[in-house]
């Protein structure tokens, strides 16, 4: 490496964060809109530069907290994005992270001194984003798919106990696509990854409805 060779100048790191939670079924993100100029005034995903004297994770948990207030515990790498012209401050190459929480039991701020506001966002209905970060989304939600098959990540996004239309919810947002209900019980009961509570749960004037929970088993595949 030349040190002095001008192409080694003005480069830096985005740490960037889809922080995902589910909401009554629903799949949701948490973004943030920026203060400060470039893009000012959009909807962004968490993140920020990472500093030169700490790690990739520490960026991330750091900009985590700085921008939401959020003590980022359940996270996952995702990809790294190195367009070019992705900034138009300067060069900055980003590696992009997925965070999962219970939206329920934790809060977030609504300003901070980078950003105006935050909220959760359907992920069917997502607002123009800055930068690349569409992009980044989009493929965090690709991996967020892959990611309930091969790990336990649902227990984090989903609370203690739920009905199976809500777990279904989640599985058919995530994925994509729609999933037979019949299917879809018989399929998650089988493969030992949820068992029934012996409790139900009755909204509003409808039959009660049986909660389930996870079983901790990881079956390191797609489950559909």
């Amino acid at each position: 490496m030349e040190i002095n060779n001008p192409l080694y100048k003005n480069i830096g790191i985005h740490i960037m964060c889809s922080i995902f939670t589910v909401d009554k079924g629903k799949v949701k993100i948490l973004l943030i809109k920026r203060k400060n100029n470039p893009f000012k005034d959009m909807w962004a995903l968490v993140g920020g530069a990472l500093y030169n004297n700490e790690t990739l994770t520490d960026g991330l948990k750091r900009e985590v907290k700085e921008k939401t207030g959020i003590d980022l515990d359940n996270y996952y790498f995702s990809n790294v994005f190195d367009e070019i012209y992705r900034s138009p401050v300067m060069r900055m190459v980003a590696v992009s992270y997925i965070g999962v929480i219970d939206g329920d039991k934790v809060s977030f701020l609504r300003e901070t001194l980078k950003t105006n506001d935050a909220d959760w966002f359907s992920i069917d209905k997502i607002p123009k984003l800055a930068y690349d970060h569409e992009n980044i989304l989009q493929d965090s939600l690709l991996k967020l798919a892959k990611l309930i098959g091969e790990t336990s990540i649902l227990k984090s996004l989903l609370p203690d106990r739920f009905t199976l239309p809500e777990l279904q919810g989640v599985y058919e947002a995530i994925l994509r696509k729609e999933i037979d209900r019949r299917n879809f019980r018989k399929r998650m009961l089988n493969l030992g990854l949820i068992e029934d509570t012996g409790k139900t749960r009755k909204e509003d004037n409808k039959k009660a409805t049986k909660l389930y929970r996870f079983t901790g088993r990881v079956i390191d595949k797609d489950v559909f």
